[in-house]
C-alpha cells in the first residue's frame, strides 16, 4: 500500500510513520502538512490510502475528502475529536481513528483498507464525484462548490470558474479539470466548458456557431465543433430526468 499522512502536527505525523514502519506491505509513505499540500501531492504520489486529520488550518480534512478526484484513495480519518464521526462516514471514510490510538487499532483500520483494495472493482461501492474545488488565493483558500460553477473558460495557464459569487482563477488546464469534474460538464468551445444543468437554451449564430443561454442570464460561446456533443448530452440528460 501507498499511504499519504495528512496532519498539521509534526508529532502526529511522526507517530503514524513509526507505526506504519511495522507493517510489511506498505511500499511508500509520504506526508503533507495540510489539506492544500495533500491535494497537490495526489497526482504524483497516487496513494492508496489517506490517513487524514480533520481539524487543520485553511481547509479541513472533510473539505479534502469532498475535493478528491475519482478514482479517490481510501480515507481513514485520524482525529482527536469524536463529534465528526458521522460526517466522516458520510464522506465515505472506511474508518475513524480517535486519538490516542495504539498499534492494534491502527492495524484494524489498515486491514479494512487491505480488504477494500483487494475487492474486485466491480463489487466495490461507487466512488463519489468531486463536490467542491479548493482554489488557492493570496490570503487563503476559497472553497467553490461544483454545483455553483456555471461555466469555465481558459485564461493562459489558468481556468476561470464563473459563479454567481465571483470568478476565481485556478491554475489548471481545462482538460485536466474536466476529467476531475466528470460528465456533468461538457466542452462547448476550445476555450470553454459549461455545466449541463445550467443551460436554459441555445441561440443560433452564423456559420453553425451559437451561444448557450444559462439560467443565470450569462451567454457562453458554442462553436460548431462542439455543438453536436452538447446537444447529445442535453438530450441524454432530458431522457434521464424523465425516468
Amino acid at each position: 500500500m501507498r499511504i499519504l499522512i495528512v496532519d498539521d502536527e509534526r508529532p502526529a505525523r511522526d507517530k503514524l510513520r513509526r507505526m506504519l514502519a511495522a507493517e510489511p506491505d506498505i511500499s511508500a509513505i509520504e506526508e503533507a502538512r495540510d489539506g492544500v499540500e495533500a491535494l497537490e501531492r495526489l497526482p504524483s504520489f497516487a496513494p492508496d490510502v489517506l490517513l487524514l486529520d480533520i481539524q487543520m488550518p485553511e481547509i479541513t480534512g472533510l473539505d479534502v475528502a469532498a475535493s478528491l478526484p475519482a478514482p479517490a484513495p481510501l480515507i481513514i480519518f485520524v482525529t482527536a475529536y469524536d463529534e465528526y464521526a458521522i460526517k466522516a462516514f458520510d464522506a465515505n471514510a472506511i474508518d475513524y481513528l480517535l486519538k490516542p490510538y495504539d498499534q492494534l487499532r491502527l492495524q484494524r483500520a489498515l486491514q479494512r483498507a487491505r480488504e477494500r483494495l483487494a475487492a474486485p472493482r466491480a463489487a466495490a461501492a461507487p466512488l463519489p464525484s468531486v463536490t467542491q474545488l479548493l482554489v488557492p488565493e493570496r490570503n487563503g483558500t476559497r472553497i467553490v462548490k461544483v454545483e455553483a460553477i456555471q461555466w469555465i473558460e481558459t485564461a493562459d495557464n489558468y481556468v476561470v470558474l464563473h459563479t454567481a459569487d465571483g470568478e476565481p482563477l485556478m491554475r489548471q488546464t481545462l482538460a485536466g479539470l474536466l476529467d476531475k469534474l466528470g460528465p456533468r460538464f461538457v466542452r462547448c468551445h476550445r476555450r470553454a466548458a459549461v455545466q449541463l444543468s445550467w443551460i436554459a437554451g441555445i441561440t443560433n449564430l452564423e456559420k453553425g456557431d451559437g451561444e448557450l443561454l444559462l439560467r443565470s442570464g450569462a451567454r457562453v460561446p458554442l462553436s460548431r465543433q462542439y455543438r453536436a456533443e452538447v446537444i447529445a448530452h442535453l438530450e441524454g440528460q432530458h431522457a434521464f430526468n424523465r425516468h
